[in-house]
Protein backbone atom coordinates (compact mmCIF):
# COMPACT_ATOMS: atom_id res chain seq x y z
CA UNK A 1 0.00 0.00 0.00
CA UNK A 2 1.08 3.58 -0.48
CA UNK A 3 1.62 5.23 2.87
CA UNK A 4 2.26 8.94 3.25
CA UNK A 5 5.76 8.84 4.75
CA UNK A 6 5.08 6.01 7.21
CA UNK A 7 5.83 2.63 5.60
CA UNK A 8 4.68 -0.56 7.23
CA UNK A 9 6.77 -3.67 7.82
CA UNK A 10 6.62 -6.23 5.02
CA UNK A 11 6.01 -9.87 5.79
CA UNK A 12 9.13 -12.01 5.40
CA UNK A 13 7.07 -14.59 3.46
CA UNK A 14 6.39 -12.14 0.66
CA UNK A 15 8.42 -12.15 -2.53
CA UNK A 16 10.36 -8.95 -3.02
CA UNK A 17 11.76 -7.81 -6.36
CA UNK A 18 15.36 -7.03 -7.16
CA UNK A 19 16.36 -3.53 -8.21
CA UNK A 20 16.62 -4.81 -11.77
CA UNK A 21 13.04 -6.08 -11.61
CA UNK A 22 11.80 -2.76 -10.20
CA UNK A 23 13.59 -1.00 -13.04
CA UNK A 24 11.85 -3.30 -15.53
CA UNK A 25 8.45 -2.44 -14.08
CA UNK A 26 9.29 1.26 -14.22
CA UNK A 27 10.34 0.90 -17.85
CA UNK A 28 6.92 -0.54 -18.67
CA UNK A 29 5.27 2.50 -17.10
CA UNK A 30 7.67 5.34 -17.92
CA UNK A 31 9.98 4.19 -20.74
CA UNK A 32 13.37 5.88 -20.82
CA UNK A 33 12.86 6.31 -24.57
CA UNK A 34 10.40 9.10 -23.69
CA UNK A 35 12.93 11.21 -21.81
CA UNK A 36 14.28 14.38 -23.41
CA UNK A 37 17.75 14.25 -24.91
CA UNK A 38 19.13 16.54 -22.20
CA UNK A 39 17.64 14.51 -19.33
CA UNK A 40 19.34 12.12 -16.89
CA UNK A 41 16.65 9.68 -15.73
CA UNK A 42 17.33 6.10 -14.68
CA UNK A 43 19.48 4.34 -12.09
CA UNK A 44 21.86 6.62 -10.19
CA UNK A 45 23.05 4.16 -7.53
CA UNK A 46 22.34 0.55 -6.64
CA UNK A 47 23.22 -3.05 -7.50
CA UNK A 48 20.89 -4.88 -9.95
CA UNK A 49 20.59 -7.89 -7.64
CA UNK A 50 19.68 -5.87 -4.51
CA UNK A 51 16.35 -6.93 -2.98
CA UNK A 52 13.85 -4.09 -2.67
CA UNK A 53 11.30 -4.21 0.14
CA UNK A 54 10.64 -0.54 0.87
CA UNK A 55 10.49 2.26 -1.68
CA UNK A 56 10.52 5.93 -0.77
CA UNK A 57 9.22 8.57 -3.23
CA UNK A 58 10.06 12.29 -3.42
CA UNK A 59 10.35 15.13 -5.89
CA UNK A 60 13.93 16.19 -5.16
CA UNK A 61 17.02 14.12 -4.26
CA UNK A 62 18.13 16.55 -1.56
CA UNK A 63 19.83 15.69 1.73
CA UNK A 64 16.68 15.92 3.85
CA UNK A 65 14.97 13.43 1.54
CA UNK A 66 17.95 11.05 1.63
CA UNK A 67 17.98 11.22 5.42
CA UNK A 68 14.24 10.58 5.53
CA UNK A 69 14.50 7.58 3.21
CA UNK A 70 17.26 6.09 5.35
CA UNK A 71 15.31 6.70 8.57
CA UNK A 72 12.39 4.72 7.13
CA UNK A 73 14.65 1.84 6.19
CA UNK A 74 14.07 2.30 2.46
CA UNK A 75 15.96 0.06 0.04
CA UNK A 76 15.18 2.39 -2.86
CA UNK A 77 14.58 6.11 -3.24
CA UNK A 78 12.72 7.17 -6.38
CA UNK A 79 12.80 10.88 -7.15
CA UNK A 80 11.27 12.83 -9.99
CA UNK A 81 14.21 15.19 -10.40
CA UNK A 82 17.63 13.85 -11.36
CA UNK A 83 20.56 14.26 -9.00
CA UNK A 84 23.08 14.62 -11.82
CA UNK A 85 21.22 16.61 -14.43
CA UNK A 86 24.44 18.59 -14.87
CA UNK A 87 27.83 16.82 -14.92
CA UNK A 88 30.00 16.78 -11.82
CA UNK A 89 33.66 15.85 -11.39
CA UNK A 90 33.42 14.58 -7.83
CA UNK A 91 31.01 12.83 -5.50
CA UNK A 92 33.10 13.55 -2.42
CA UNK A 93 30.96 13.74 0.69
CA UNK A 94 32.10 17.33 1.12
CA UNK A 95 29.87 18.28 -1.84
CA UNK A 96 26.10 18.34 -1.35
CA UNK A 97 25.46 15.88 -4.20
CA UNK A 98 28.25 13.63 -3.03
CA UNK A 99 26.87 13.65 0.50
CA UNK A 100 23.48 12.50 -0.82
CA UNK A 101 25.12 9.64 -2.69
CA UNK A 102 27.21 8.61 0.33
CA UNK A 103 24.19 8.74 2.63
CA UNK A 104 22.21 6.44 0.38
CA UNK A 105 24.97 4.01 -0.62
CA UNK A 106 26.32 3.65 2.92
CA UNK A 107 22.81 2.69 4.04
CA UNK A 108 22.14 0.29 1.15
CA UNK A 109 19.51 2.54 -0.41
CA UNK A 110 19.46 2.66 -4.21
CA UNK A 111 18.42 5.75 -6.19
CA UNK A 112 16.38 5.92 -9.41
CA UNK A 113 15.01 9.05 -11.06
CA UNK A 114 12.01 9.30 -13.39
CA UNK A 115 11.89 12.77 -14.90
CA UNK A 116 10.78 13.74 -18.42
CA UNK A 117 9.90 10.11 -19.16
CA UNK A 118 7.39 10.33 -16.29
CA UNK A 119 6.24 13.70 -17.63
CA UNK A 120 5.52 12.30 -21.10
CA UNK A 121 4.06 8.87 -20.32
CA UNK A 122 0.35 8.17 -20.01
CA UNK A 123 -0.60 8.65 -16.36
CA UNK A 124 2.37 10.93 -15.83
CA UNK A 125 2.75 14.28 -14.13
CA UNK A 126 0.60 16.40 -16.43
CA UNK A 127 -2.08 13.70 -16.75
CA UNK A 128 -2.46 13.65 -12.97
CA UNK A 129 -2.69 17.44 -12.83
CA UNK A 130 -5.29 17.49 -15.59
CA UNK A 131 -7.44 14.91 -13.84
CA UNK A 132 -7.18 16.62 -10.45
CA UNK A 133 -8.34 19.88 -12.05
CA UNK A 134 -11.31 18.19 -13.69
CA UNK A 135 -10.23 18.33 -17.34
CA UNK A 136 -11.88 16.15 -19.95
CA UNK A 137 -10.95 15.06 -23.50
CA UNK A 138 -7.27 15.22 -22.55
CA UNK A 139 -4.57 15.16 -25.26
CA UNK A 140 -0.80 15.87 -25.19
CA UNK A 141 0.21 19.50 -25.50
CA UNK A 142 3.37 18.55 -27.40
CA UNK A 143 2.98 14.92 -28.54
CA UNK A 144 5.93 12.55 -28.58
CA UNK A 145 7.00 11.35 -32.01
CA UNK A 146 4.56 8.79 -33.35
CA UNK A 147 2.23 8.95 -30.34
CA UNK A 148 -1.26 10.36 -29.92
CA UNK A 149 -1.28 9.88 -26.14
CA UNK A 150 2.25 10.52 -24.91
CA UNK A 151 4.21 13.76 -24.82
CA UNK A 152 4.98 16.80 -22.70
CA UNK A 153 2.02 18.65 -21.20
CA UNK A 154 -1.69 18.10 -21.60
CA UNK A 155 -4.68 20.02 -22.98
CA UNK A 156 -8.29 19.44 -21.95
CA UNK A 157 -11.61 21.13 -21.37
CA UNK A 158 -13.58 21.89 -18.23
CA UNK A 159 -17.00 20.30 -17.90
CA UNK A 160 -18.34 23.74 -17.03
CA UNK A 161 -16.58 26.97 -17.97
CA UNK A 162 -15.32 29.08 -15.06
CA UNK A 163 -14.18 32.63 -14.45
CA UNK A 164 -10.40 32.85 -14.44
CA UNK A 165 -10.39 33.86 -10.78
CA UNK A 166 -12.52 30.87 -9.82
CA UNK A 167 -10.42 28.47 -11.86
CA UNK A 168 -7.22 29.88 -10.35
CA UNK A 169 -8.73 29.26 -6.91
CA UNK A 170 -9.31 25.63 -7.92
CA UNK A 171 -5.67 25.35 -8.97
CA UNK A 172 -4.50 26.92 -5.71
CA UNK A 173 -6.64 24.52 -3.66
CA UNK A 174 -5.25 21.50 -5.51
CA UNK A 175 -1.60 22.32 -4.86
CA UNK A 176 0.50 21.59 -1.78
CA UNK A 177 0.97 24.83 0.15
CA UNK A 178 4.24 26.64 -0.64
CA UNK A 179 5.51 30.13 0.05
CA UNK A 180 5.14 31.39 -3.52
CA UNK A 181 1.46 30.50 -3.86
CA UNK A 182 -0.09 30.88 -7.32
CA UNK A 183 0.36 33.85 -9.67
CA UNK A 184 -2.21 34.74 -12.34
CA UNK A 185 -2.08 36.96 -15.43
CA UNK A 186 -5.31 37.91 -17.18
CA UNK A 187 -8.82 39.25 -16.70
CA UNK A 188 -10.15 37.81 -13.43
CA UNK A 189 -13.65 37.71 -14.98
CA UNK A 190 -12.47 36.12 -18.23
CA UNK A 191 -14.12 32.79 -19.04
CA UNK A 192 -11.96 29.68 -19.06
CA UNK A 193 -12.97 26.48 -20.82
CA UNK A 194 -9.93 25.02 -22.61
CA UNK A 195 -6.89 24.49 -20.40
CA UNK A 196 -3.27 23.71 -21.24
CA UNK A 197 -1.00 22.45 -18.48
CA UNK A 198 2.61 21.41 -18.02
CA UNK A 199 3.94 20.14 -14.71
CA UNK A 200 7.28 21.73 -13.95
CA UNK A 201 8.82 24.41 -16.16
CA UNK A 202 6.99 24.90 -19.46
CA UNK A 203 7.62 28.38 -20.79
CA UNK A 204 9.17 26.91 -23.95
CA UNK A 205 5.78 25.58 -25.06
CA UNK A 206 3.84 28.79 -25.72
CA UNK A 207 3.63 28.06 -29.46
CA UNK A 208 1.91 24.73 -28.73
CA UNK A 209 -0.44 26.43 -26.26
CA UNK A 210 -1.49 28.92 -28.94
CA UNK A 211 -1.90 26.17 -31.53
CA UNK A 212 -4.37 24.44 -29.24
CA UNK A 213 -6.18 27.76 -28.68
CA UNK A 214 -6.16 27.25 -24.92
CA UNK A 215 -7.87 29.85 -22.75
CA UNK A 216 -5.33 29.47 -19.96
CA UNK A 217 -1.90 27.92 -19.54
CA UNK A 218 -0.76 26.49 -16.21
CA UNK A 219 2.92 25.83 -15.65
CA UNK A 220 5.79 26.63 -13.29
CA UNK A 221 8.87 28.84 -13.26
CA UNK A 222 7.47 31.43 -15.67
CA UNK A 223 10.26 33.89 -16.36
CA UNK A 224 9.57 37.58 -16.88
CA UNK A 225 10.36 37.87 -20.58
CA UNK A 226 8.54 34.75 -21.85
CA UNK A 227 5.51 35.58 -19.69
CA UNK A 228 5.46 39.24 -20.71
CA UNK A 229 5.83 38.42 -24.40
CA UNK A 230 3.11 35.76 -24.20
CA UNK A 231 0.70 38.23 -22.62
CA UNK A 232 1.55 40.98 -25.12
CA UNK A 233 0.98 38.54 -28.00
CA UNK A 234 -2.31 37.50 -26.42
CA UNK A 235 -3.51 41.10 -26.34
CA UNK A 236 -3.44 41.07 -30.14
CA UNK A 237 -5.61 37.97 -30.41
CA UNK A 238 -8.44 38.09 -27.88
CA UNK A 239 -6.41 38.18 -24.62
CA UNK A 240 -5.79 34.41 -24.57
CA UNK A 241 -4.07 32.49 -23.17
CA UNK A 242 -4.24 33.68 -19.60
CA UNK A 243 -1.35 32.46 -17.43
CA UNK A 244 -1.27 30.66 -14.10
CA UNK A 245 2.20 30.25 -12.60
CA UNK A 246 2.51 27.57 -9.90
CA UNK A 247 5.33 26.10 -7.82
CA UNK A 248 7.55 23.69 -9.74
CA UNK A 249 7.76 21.41 -6.70
CA UNK A 250 4.03 21.53 -5.95
CA UNK A 251 2.96 20.80 -9.52
CA UNK A 252 5.08 17.65 -9.62
CA UNK A 253 4.53 16.40 -6.05
CA UNK A 254 0.92 15.61 -6.93
CA UNK A 255 2.08 12.81 -9.23
CA UNK A 256 4.01 10.92 -6.56
CA UNK A 257 1.11 8.99 -4.93
CA UNK A 258 -0.22 8.01 -8.38
CA UNK A 259 3.22 6.95 -9.56
CA UNK A 260 3.81 4.93 -6.41
CA UNK A 261 0.49 3.10 -6.77
CA UNK A 262 1.13 2.39 -10.45
CA UNK A 263 4.52 0.87 -9.68
CA UNK A 264 3.10 -1.23 -6.84
CA UNK A 265 0.43 -2.60 -9.20
CA UNK A 266 2.96 -3.33 -11.93
CA UNK A 267 5.14 -5.25 -9.47
CA UNK A 268 2.14 -7.04 -7.99
CA UNK A 269 1.21 -8.23 -11.48
CA UNK A 270 4.62 -9.90 -11.58
CA UNK A 271 4.06 -11.48 -8.17
CA UNK A 272 6.18 -9.05 -6.14
CA UNK A 273 5.36 -7.07 -3.02
CA UNK A 274 6.83 -3.76 -1.89
CA UNK A 275 5.94 -1.23 0.76
CA UNK A 276 5.85 2.37 -0.41
CA UNK A 277 6.03 5.73 1.32
CA UNK A 278 5.57 9.17 -0.27
CA UNK A 279 7.59 11.95 1.31
CA UNK A 280 5.62 14.87 2.72
CA UNK A 281 8.74 17.03 2.97
CA UNK A 282 8.40 20.41 1.30
CA UNK A 283 11.49 20.72 -0.93
CA UNK A 284 10.35 23.87 -2.68
CA UNK A 285 13.45 26.10 -2.40
CA UNK A 286 11.57 29.21 -1.21
CA UNK A 287 10.91 29.63 2.51
CA UNK A 288 8.80 32.79 2.68
CA UNK A 289 7.52 35.64 0.53
CA UNK A 290 6.78 39.32 1.19
CA UNK A 291 3.72 40.71 -0.61
CA UNK A 292 2.59 44.29 -1.06
CA UNK A 293 -0.87 45.54 -0.10
CA UNK A 294 -2.47 47.32 2.81
CA UNK A 295 0.08 45.60 4.99
CA UNK A 296 3.28 43.72 4.21
CA UNK A 297 2.65 40.07 4.86
CA UNK A 298 5.09 37.28 5.49
CA UNK A 299 3.86 33.86 4.37
CA UNK A 300 5.82 30.93 5.69
CA UNK A 301 6.14 27.83 3.57
CA UNK A 302 4.54 24.53 4.52
CA UNK A 303 3.35 21.48 2.66
CA UNK A 304 -0.15 20.26 3.37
Amino acid sequence: MVDMASPQDSSLTRIHPTLSQVLGAMESLWPLSLQAGWDASGVVAGRPEQLIQRIHWAVDPVQAVADEAVSYGADLLITHHPLFLKPVTSIAATTFKGKVVHTLVENSCALITAHTNADSAVGGVSDVLAEILGLEDIVPLAPADGSAEEGIGRVGTLQHALRLEDFAARVYSAMPAVAGGVRVAGDSNGIVSKVAITGGAGDSLFDAVREHEADVYITADLRHHPASEAREQAMLSGDRPYLIDVSHFASEWLWLPTGAKALERALADEGYTVTTAVSALNTDPWDFILTSGDDTKTITSETE
